[in-house]
C-alpha cells in the first residue's frame, strides 16, 4: 500500500509565523512562531490527538492545514492533494471532503438563522438538491447526532451547548467529509455532555468511516478518543506515540507535566504525585536557543539550553525532542 492510499493527512514541516509591527510606519520588528516545524501523519479512519496546554499552537495548526490561516511554510497532503498548491477549484472539492467542528458552540453558529438553514447551508452551496430533498438530508444528520426533526425550525439560543454542539457536529458531516478537524470540541461543555459529545464521535466515524483531527489540553479525554498523540509546546512536537504507549510510559518532561495535571481520585497513583516543574510560558518573540522547554525543566542541563533537540525515535512508534528522555527510559522518570 503506497503512502497516498495510506495516509489521510501528511503534514510536513508545517509553519505559521505572525509578523510582530512596532514604530509609526509599522515595521516588522520580529515574529511569533505559532507554528514552528510541526510534522505528522494520520492513517485513514485514525484518531490524530494534538494536545498541550493553551496557545501552545494547536488550533493555528488546524486552521493552517485547512487553509483559515495563510501558513508561512510547509506541505499539507490531504488524500494525495498538496492543499497549499491547490487552484481554487481544487480547493473547493478539498473543503468539500475536509470541515471543522469549531470549540465554541456559541460563537460558532449564526444566531439569526435557524438550526435547519445552519446544517442546509453547505449543501446549498456545493449541491442541487430540490427543496425536499434539502429538507430530508437535513432530518437524516440532525437524526444522526442525537436530535429530533421538531428542532429544524428553532435557533441556536434556545438550545444547550452540548445539542449546540451537535449542531455543529452536523454541519460539519453535512457533504459527507473524510477528515473532521475537532477543534476542542468538548472543553467549553459540563463534563456529562462531554461524555456524550465523545461517544457521538466514536461512533459517527465507526457508521461513516471518519478520520479525525483532534485538539485537546485535557489529556483524560484524549485518551479515551485519540489512537495516537502528538504532545505540542511553544509551536513544535515534543513527543508523539500510540495513546497506549503514552499513558504507559511518557518520556518527555512536559507530557508528564501534562499527566500530572490529570484528575484522580486515588492518591497513590502513578502520575499523581505534584510535578515540579514551575515557570511561566516562554516569550513567543524570544524563544530560547535550545529547548524552548529547557527554562522550566528541573532536568535542563548545558546542553539543553544550548541546543535544540531533534524529533526522534527512541521506541517503536514512539518518538520524543528531548536530550533527557533516556532518564525516563531507565528509571521510572520521576521529576
Amino acid at each position: 500500500m503506497s503512502d497516498t492510499d495510506k495516509y489521510m493527512l501528511e503534514v510536513n514541516d508545517l509553519r505559521t509565523y505572525f509578523p510582530v509591527k512596532k514604530g509609526l510606519f509599522r515595521r516588522t520588528i520580529g515574529y511569533v512562531k505559532a507554528v514552528d516545524g510541526v510534522s505528522f501523519k494520520i492513517e485513514k479512519g485514525q484518531t490524530l490527538g494534538l494536545v498541550g496546554e493553551s496557545g501552545c499552537g494547536k488550533t493555528t495548526a488546524a486552521r493552517s492545514i485547512i487553509r483559515l490561516i495563510q501558513a508561512t511554510s510547509g506541505k499539507v497532503i490531504f488524500d494525495g492533494t498538496d492543499v497549499f498548491s491547490a487552484d481554487k477549484q481544487s480547493l473547493k472539492q478539498i473543503r468539500k471532503d475536509m470541515s471543522i467542528v469549531f470549540q465554541d458552540p456559541y460563537g460558532s453558529l449564526n444566531p439569526r438563522m435557524t438550526v435547519g438553514d445552519i446544517i442546509a447551508d453547505p449543501l446549498k452551496v456545493n449541491k442541487k438538491l430540490s427543496s425536499s430533498q434539502l429538507t430530508e438530508k437535513v432530518i437524516d444528520l440532525l437524526r444522526k447526532v442525537g436530535l429530533s426533526e421538531i428542532y429544524m425550525n428553532r435557533y441556536p439560543h434556545e438550545f444547550s451547548g452540548g445539542q449546540r454542539q451537535r449542531v455543529g457536529l452536523a454541519r460539519a458531516l453535512a457533504l459527507e467529509p473524510k477528515l473532521v478537524i475537532c477543534d476542542e470540541p468538548v472543553s467549553a461543555l459540563d463534563v456529562s455532555i462531554q461524555s456524550q459529545i465523545l461517544n457521538l464521535l466514536k461512533d459517527m466515524q465507526d457508521e461513516l468511516g471518519l478520520t479525525y483531527l483532534f485538539i485537546a489540553h485535557d489529556l483524560a479525554v484524549v485518551e479515551f478518543l485519540c489512537d495516537i498523540v502528538a504532545v505540542m509546546y511553544m509551536g513544535q512536537i515534543v513527543e508523539k506515540a500510540t495513546s497506549e504507549q503514552l499513558y504507559k510510559k511518557p518520556l518527555h518532561p512536559y507530557t508528564r507535566l501534562l499527566m500530572s495535571a490529570i484528575p484522580k481520585v486515588d492518591t497513590s497513583a502513578r502520575y499523581a504525585k505534584k510535578s515540579k516543574i514551575k515557570g511561566e510560558l516562554t516569550d513567543r518573540g524570544q524563544l530560547p536557543k535550545g529547548c524552548s522547554f529547557a527554562p522550566r525543566c528541573p532536568l535542563a542541563e548545558g546542553i539543553c539550553i544550548q541546543k535544540k533537540p531533534d524529533l526522534e525515535e527512541k521506541q517503536p512508534e514512539h518518538t520524543v525532542a528531548c536530550w533527557k528522555c533516556q532518564k525516563m527510559l531507565d528509571l521510572n522518570g520521576e521529576i
